[in-house]
């Protein structure tokens, strides 16, 4: 049995998950939402991604960035790095492409700031 605390909701249900020959059991959720995040922890596990990224604006040295979607939990590192290495170079807005279909896994990354359109 794996014990995992359910992200989904402000709740942050205890959940409790056994594997079992047909599937997976899902005890402690509070709502449905809880059982598919308990499964989807132990198939795929996925996270979106927030950090910053450099630009080329004295007055905004920083742009606040997002994964559109989730991405694979073992991808997060190598996007780090990805990202360590990006500038931006012309203003951008609160959902506008920073890098298309990173690692090739067909997620954006996209602005999560107006700072460099205001």
């Amino acid at each position: 049995m794996k014990e995992n605390i359910c992200i989904v909701c402000p709740n942050g249900c205890r959940l409790r998950i056994e594997q079992r020959a047909n599937g997976f059991s899902v005890a402690g959720n509070l709502c449905k939402r809880g059982e598919a995040f308990a499964v989807t922890e132990m198939t795929n596990p996925r996270r979106t991604v927030t950090t910053t990224v450099r630009t080329s604006f004295a007055e905004v040295p920083v742009l606040p960035v997002r994964t559109a979607q989730d991405i694979p939990k073992e991808k997060i590192n190598d996007l780090m790095h990805l990202l360590a290495g990006i500038r931006v170079e012309k203003p951008l807005g609160i959902g506008e492409t920073v890098v298309k279909d990173a690692l090739g896994l067909g997620v954006d990354v996209i602005a999560s700031s107006n700072a460099l359109k205001e």
